[in-house]
């Protein structure tokens, strides 16, 4: 029995240290991405497709340096969100950083068309360093993909169409054949004055199949079956930060 008792405080021993060590680890601090995405794996019993439109203002432009601009960005909020607009995604181009997209929500379009042709927007871009002209559009979404794709490019690329019903029917015909070349649907609307105007956000899987399908001899039938007018004008970036 003496010799018994020690073996006994060594496994309660063993056991309290074990205890305590996994105690600490579930302190250790985590560090966030720098797009905010994680890998956590979705909600099986959720949707994560939303139907319900909604309305978003898209800029592109270029900028002398990133973080002036950021920090004029991140000053100007205020006046965004008196205006009806909410920062959503903020990406920069993969073959020029300078190329920087913003997506904002908009609560109403007509104080969104306002803010975007306003004198106070023109004076935050010029004291954020903006070179030339930007590209504004309102967009409004019809259909979005939620699922966390995780940390990999986007696109968003533009076009005309002869008839919106052709092109939408044509494009849900051919999902597969997209996720087969790389391409994964994240969210598609039209110009919120005229459904001819198309703007298509999706995300690379695989970039070097996707560049070889765009390219590609069945991707240009396609388009000519969906009544496509004009070519895709695709700018492909790295999401920095969601909000």
């Amino acid at each position: 029995m003496k010799r018994l008792i020690p073996f006994t405080g060594l496994i309660l021993f063993t056991a309290m240290t074990l205890l305590f060590a996994s105690c600490g680890d579930g302190d250790k601090k985590t560090t966030e991405t720098p797009t905010g995405d994680t890998t956590t794996a979705p909600d099986a019993t959720a949707s994560t497709i939303i139907t319900t439109p909604q309305l978003m203002m898209m800029v592109k432009h270029k900028v002398k340096d990133y973080a002036t601009f950021k920090t004029v960005y991140d000053n100007h909020d205020s006046v965004r969100r008196a205006n009806g607009l909410h920062s959503y995604v903020l990406g920069r181009g993969m073959d020029d950083s300078m190329m920087v997209m913003v997506a904002l929500k908009a609560d109403d379009l007509d104080k969104a068309k306002s803010f975007s042709k306003d004198g106070v927007l023109k004076t935050a871009m010029q004291k954020a360093g903006v070179v030339g002209a930007p590209e504004i559009s309102i967009v409004n979404v019809v259909w979005q993909d939620t699922v966390n794709v995780g940390r990999i490019p986007r696109v968003i690329a533009s076009f005309t169409i002869k008839d919106w019903d052709t092109w939408k029917k044509s494009f849900e015909e051919t999902k597969q054949e997209r996720i087969d070349n790389g391409v994964v649907d994240r969210q598609y609307g039209h110009d919120a004055d005229n459904n001819l105007k198309i703007s298509l956000v999706t995300a690379l899987t695989d970039e070097t199949k996707a560049r070889a399908y765009w390219s590609s001899d069945l991707l240009k039938k396609r388009r000519e079956a969906a009544g496509l007018t004009t070519e895709p004008n695709r700018f492909v970036f790295n999401i920095v930060q969601r909000y």
